[in-house]
This record gives structure tokens, sequence and C-alpha cells, in this order.
């Protein structure tokens, strides 16, 4: 066996096929019915003529089906493409062509758009559709003229043996879209080896890299002491994926918010009826609303169980990191910086003391180098870019352009990804995140990341959720503009107000010069900034 992401799931399956694997909605898999479950994806997946190697989109909301049709993929030696479920039809076109898929697994909703877009995707040949409850003629419509096999029919149709899918390879790809801020999705190609020790945990965080594949079953936990992780990401966004890989390579339970919308009191139901040890969240978009319940949360929802609350994919601000350790003070709560391209970095653990802002202990393969790729001296104070080495990914499919500017190479022949943070080195060797540089805002020759304003204006009691743009300023090339949507009950906080409070937290150029209040923010579904729209809602135009 290899570094396979198949074969290291099948090691844990074998090691514990009786213990429960997937809690989703209604639905409950053990390890060895999640196992046959998706050796009958993948024998549907070959039967159909889906040859090894090629790609197969996936595009449904959270769901067992999800993750039961990602690992039949991976066994099938096929590659995943994750599709962003609130994509329309011009952003669902690109993506299904520019990955050169050939199959798509998707829910009878999302039919007609598929059927749509399919014309202009000429290597799509195969479909297969999960029932969704959605009964609209429509869909049946577009289900019958893409001749859509449906899912259950066609896992029962197939073996739920693991015959004829091997050999794998630790080459096999795991692809990952990333839409970035800026521009169109890019697929960023990992060997399936890498990706494992990048941010899969590499056999268990916390203890030392397996060696080799079978190690994995000493790994796995204890009946009765196995991981039970809430997990609230999205599963077509990496933070879902790599903290469901995690646990399901720790012989843990995979508990998944399956809701299309987030219900901060009935995910403590639902961790409180499961018993769940972590909860793992996306920014403030998620964990306010989890506090907020906490705040309300009736003596029977027991939530003792949980000992982490973790952030991946956004970082929380340290009022709503405050608010979380008051509500559950016997839990540690943990922000992860990873990016599609580095896998995880590293976190911020706030155990004693007031809670802090992005300052991340960081695995020792990630650094901040300089113009010329040079690491820069810890302590120092300059600003350079953050980077990694060692296990990171091949490129960006079909950018070579793009690959060429991230993936660089120091002057001692040493490869590194370079995703485009700017960040200091402290002299304890961690690391301060500043800031993506292309939201990065330039006033009076300062450079201002946004993710440190918003953490101020969160401070403020009567905001709720904030993102901030730069808009064009004579004098100063660009200010700072704050988008506040503010919390109920509460009054609309003046300019002046919005000010005071930033100042108690940031220096006076950072703070914002202009104050729009708004009834939402739009986020992504993984709930970081929409930041297109807030700079055409600051620049008064058309949303």
């Amino acid at each position: 066996m290899e570094f396979n992401l198949a074969d290291l799931f099948e090691i844990v399956a074998d090691t514990c096929p009786d213990r429960t694997a997937l809690v989703a909605g209604d639905a409950r898999l053990t390890y060895r019915e999640l196992d046959e479950r998706a050796n009958r994806v993948a024998q549907h997946l070959r039967g159909a003529g889906v040859q090894p190697g090629e790609w197969v989109a996936l595009l449904a909301w959270n769901r067992a089906e999800w993750i039961e049709a990602q690992h039949g993929i991976y066994k099938a030696r096929n590659a995943v493409v994750n599709v962003n479920y609130r994509y329309v039809a011009e952003e669902l076109r690109y993506i299904l062509d520019n990955s050169d898929a050939v199959a798509v697994v998707f829910e009878r909703s999302f039919a007609p758009m598929v059927a749509e877009v399919v014309p202009d995707c000429p290597k799509l040949r195969h479909f297969v559709v999960i029932d969704d409850a959605s009964t609209d003629a429509e869909s049946a419509a577009a289900i019958e003229r893409l001749g859509a096999v449906d899912y259950e029919a066609a896992l029962a149709a197939a073996s739920p043996a693991r015959d004829g899918l091997g050999p794998r390879s630790s080459d096999d790809l795991y692809v990952l879209y990333t839409g970035g801020t800026t521009g169109m999705p890019k697929g960023v190609m990992w060997r399936a080896e890498d990706i494992f020790f990048a941010a899969l945990g590499g056999g268990g965080f916390g203890q030392a890299p397996i060696t080799t594949p079978d190690e994995l079953a000493g790994r796995v936990a204890a009946d009765g002491a196995e991981l039970k992780a809430m997990i609230n990401a999205p599963m077509m966004h990496g933070a879902g994926q790599w903290t469901s890989f995690i646990a399901f390579y720790a012989g843990g339970t995979v508990i998944l918010n399956v809701d299309h919308h987030f219900d901060g009191d009935k995910v403590l139901r639902i961790v409180a009826r499961e018993r769940a040890a972590t909860i793992m969240v996306v920014g403030d978009a998620m964990a306010r609303p989890l506090a907020e319940a906490l705040d309300r949360r009736p003596d029977d929802v027991d939530v003792s169980s949980v000992f982490m609350i973790g952030s991946g994919g956004s970082i929380l601000s340290p009022a709503i990191k405050e608010h979380l350790r008051a509500r559950l003070p016997n839990a540690m709560v943990m922000d992860s910086f990873g990016a599609s391209e580095t896998g995880a970095g590293g976190t911020v653990m706030d155990q004693a003391g007031p809670a802090q802002g992005p300052r991340f202990t960081v695995n020792p393969q990630m650094n901040v180098l300089d113009e010329q790729w040079r690491p820069i001296e810890p302590g120092s104070g300059t600003q350079g870019m953050l980077a990694r080495r060692g296990h990171i990914p091949l490129g960006y499919w079909k950018d070579e352009e793009k690959t060429a500017a991230t993936f660089v190479v120091d002057p001692d022949g040493e490869r590194w990804v370079i995703p485009g943070d700017h960040a200091l080195i402290e002299a304890d060797g961690t690391i301060t995140m500043l800031g993506r540089g292309s939201v990065c805002i330039s006033s009076g020759g300062e450079k201002i990341f946004p993710e440190e304003v918003e953490a101020a204006l969160k401070a403020h009691p009567a905001v709720f959720d904030a993102v901030v743009v730069g808009v064009p300023d004579e004098r100063f090339v660009e200010r700072v503009a704050a988008i506040i949507k503010v919390r109920d009950g509460m009054d609309v906080p003046t300019l002046d107000d919005i000010q005071a409070e930033c100042r108690r937290h940031i220096a006076g150029y950072k703070v914002p010069r202009e104050l729009h209040v708004t009834d939402v923010v739009p986020r992504t579904p993984v709930g970081k900034p929409d930041y297109r729209w807030a700079k055409r809602l600051a620049m008064g135009e058309p949303a």
C-alpha cells in the first residue's frame, strides 16, 4: 500500500469496521458501511467507463453522499472537482470545462443548471443525480435530457467489493479548486502523499508523522476514545474536507452539519446529542452565532463534552474568541491557518490571558521570505511573504503563468509555495499574519490589511459583522471604508463611535474614514468576506 487517500482510509476501515464513521442528518454509517458504499461508487464509475486519472465533479450541499462519493472517486483513482453550490451557470460552465471533468455527481435541484452548461463542456459524458426531495418538473426534464443515473440505483447495482480498483499510487491527484479574492477559481494539484502530510495530519497531530501506510492502523484510537468532530464547514471547501479526513484517519466520528444555513442553536443540540469533543467553524460568520447560541443555551443542552472549538479557513477576531472562552471556559479556542496551496500551516491556541490576534505557531516547513526568496531574520520586523517548502502542490491546473509566480525556487535550489499572504516572523519563530496582498489597502504610502481593521471593528459592541475595503482618495490614493451590520436591538453607531473604538486597537492611519451600514454582509460559503461586493457598495455601485 502507498500513501494514497483511499488506501489509507481502507486501513482505518479494516481496523475499526463497526465504529460509527459518519453522522450526517438522519444518516449514520459505520466504517464498514461507508467503505462499502464508497466501493459501490467506485465500481459504478469504472463500469460507466470513467478511467483512472480522469476527474469527476461533485456539486452538492453537505450530506452523507458527498463524503461517500468523494471516497469512492479516490478509490477509483479519479480526482474530485469540488464545485461551489452557490455558483451560477457561468461559473459552473467555467469550472466543468476548465477541469476537463468527464462525470458529475449532483443534487437533483441543480439539474437544470447542469443541463444548461453541458453543451459547452464536451468532455462531460456521465451524470449521477442525488435525490434531494425536490419535485419540480424543470429538474425532472433536465435529468431526462442528461440521461442521469439515480445515485441510489447506481450504488444498488454496483459491487460493494474493492476488487479491481487498485493498485493505487502516492502520485494519484488530490485537486482543490480555490476561488481566492480575485479572478476565476484555480485548481490546485497535490500528490496524494503530499496532501496527507501537509494537511491531513500525516498520521495524527501532535505525533511524529507515520513512515509507512500500515503504521496508520496503530494510530487509530481505541474504542470509546475516538474523536467525535462536529464539522460545519462546506465539504466543497478545503477546511471541511481536511478536518473530516483528519477525523477519519484517526478512526474518529465525523458529525456533519447538513443544514443549508448555519443555526447555532441546532448545532449545540447536535453536539449535546452526539457528545462531540470538537466543533469546527469557519471564522466569525459561524463563531458569532454559535457564541450567541451559547448565551441562551438551555440547561438540558449539555455541551460539557466539548474541549475545543477550532476555526479553519478564516481567522477569529479576539472579541469572538473571548466570548467563546467565557461560555466554555474548559475548552480551547483555536485558530488554524492554512491555504489551498500550503495545507495546514499553523495554529493559535489562546489558553491564558487576553485573546490574541493572528500570531501563529507554525510547522518547521513554514517561513517568511524576502524579495529574493531568502528567509527573513526572526524578530527583525521586516515584512515578507509567507511561504512553505517540503510537501507542497505540483502547481495550478492549466495555469503555467500562475504556477510560475506562486511556486518559486530560492537561490539554494529549494522549492517554495508563496500563496500571497504578507507576514512577519517574530523573534520566537511564531508568525504574525498581516493579510492578503490582493485586498491590501494602500493609503498615504502605508499598507493596511483589512483583516486587522475588521477585528478592531468587531470589538465595538454594536457591530455584528464587518468588512473593510479601500476606496479612492485624492490625497492618500486610498482611504479605509468600513461596512458594518449592526447587532439587533442596538443603535447604529456613528463614524466617530467607530473610530474611537478602532483607535483602541490599531494605529490611526488604519482607522476607517467612512462608514456604511448594511442589513447583511455577504460572505462566501466558507465565511470569508466578499470583498468585490463590499467594494461596489462602498463606491456606490450596484451590488
